[in-house]
């Protein structure tokens, strides 16, 4: 007899539907997960109000990819987990054999877009084998499913801090306070920064920025964030940028924040076919570095569930609200309107 239950339902771009659907059905070395929490998240945004190059070709679907819950069924050939054990598991994984994997860059590997994990916005969840194999961990029972679902988003930030390769003492400028500037936030501290200085709009994002161990809020609607920077470093500009909003405006302005032989992460990801424009005589003699930095390794991955199980990360900065599966919608419209930033998503 097939299985049913509830989920939220992506039918097209605006529309959201709680429906009753069929269990997934794994098959060998694939895991079926009872959702514990799952976590909204900027991609949801964007796919609920522009839609998703890929969601959008098999609508109707699920969707949601940052979860955690507990084993249900395991499928053949599985052996490290078992029913019952809670774990958290991420929304991609690499091959571990092809050109980009050999070379120490899993996160370019091309099974990243046949290995996608959606459909956490529902009771229960399928792990496909590669996720299994690669990036699924146990976790404690310390560790609440709301708090481990956020792994990752983390990893991904863990990538980002690694390649800015920030120094003891530097000045770090964030631009963009959603929840992925949140920890940008809190690992440039990690990381050394002295001085890190967020950019957001929202008063909400500000407020929690600081919260989150900035030194400086600016509200870029009332003055010139490259000023300011300039301003708190002597003229200079900022020892690392990350933009984590993902608008070529703000790819530009990181740049230009950025001092003389300076590191520029460009973290958010733009719309596909935009372009931005940079100084050639200020990238050439000013010795820039700028580096685009995406996804996650299986490493990063370790590293970032390490973070949160030691209490490293104050998740409460990062999840503000929590709403039943059926309120799915409205957790959204709260994160479009800037009065929250992540929401804990549970099936009841």
């Amino acid at each position: 007899m097939t299985r049913r239950m509830k989920a939220v339902v992506y039918h097209d771009i605006g529309d959201l539907r709680y429906e009753e659907v069929n269990v997934p059905e794994i098959g060998p070395g694939e895991l079926l997960v009872k959702v514990g929490a799952a976590l909204t998240c900027g991609t949801d945004v964007k796919t609920y109000k522009r839609g998703h190059p890929v969601l959008l070709q098999s609508v109707p679907t699920l969707f949601g990819h940052e979860y955690a819950g507990t084993i249900e069924e395991v499928g053949e050939g599985v052996e490290e987990f078992k029913e019952g054990m809670r774990i958290v598991a991420t929304n991609s994984a690499p091959c571990g054999t092809c050109f980009f994997c050999k070379r120490g860059k899993p996160n370019l590997c091309a099974q990243l877009k046949t290995s996608l994990v959606n459909g956490a916005y529902a009771e229960y969840i399928k792990v496909p084998a590669p996720v299994v194999r690669w990036n699924t961990h146990e976790i404690p029972d310390s560790l609440s499913f709301r708090d481990a679902a956020i792994t990752e988003p983390l990893a991904c930030v863990v990538h980002g801090i690694e390649e800015s390769n920030i120094e003891l003492g530097d000045t770090v400028s964030v631009i963009g306070a959603g929840p992925i500037g949140q920890m940008l936030i809190m690992l440039a501290k990690k990381a050394g920064a002295s001085t890190v200085i967020a950019s957001d709009l929202s008063e909400l994002r500000r407020n929690l920025a600081l919260r989150a161990g900035a030194d400086i809020a600016i509200n870029p609607a009332k003055e010139d964030p490259v000023q300011r920077v300039r301003e708190e470093t002597d003229g200079y500009g900022a020892d690392v940028v990350i933009e984590a909003v993902g608008l070529p405006s703000t790819w530009e302005q990181s740049v230009d924040m950025t001092r003389d032989a300076g590191t520029t992460v460009l973290f958010g990801g733009a719309a596909s076919g935009t372009t931005f424009e940079i100084d050639t005589v200020r990238f050439h003699y000013g010795q820039l570095t700028i580096k685009g930095v995406f996804h996650l390794t299986p490493k990063h991955v370790e590293q970032s569930l390490k973070m949160l199980i030691a209490g490293d990360i104050d998740t409460d900065v990062l999840i503000t609200h929590e709403k039943p599966l059926k309120y799915l919608e409205d957790a959204l419209m709260m994160m479009i309107a800037g009065d929250s930033m992540k929401v804990a998503i549970t099936p009841g």
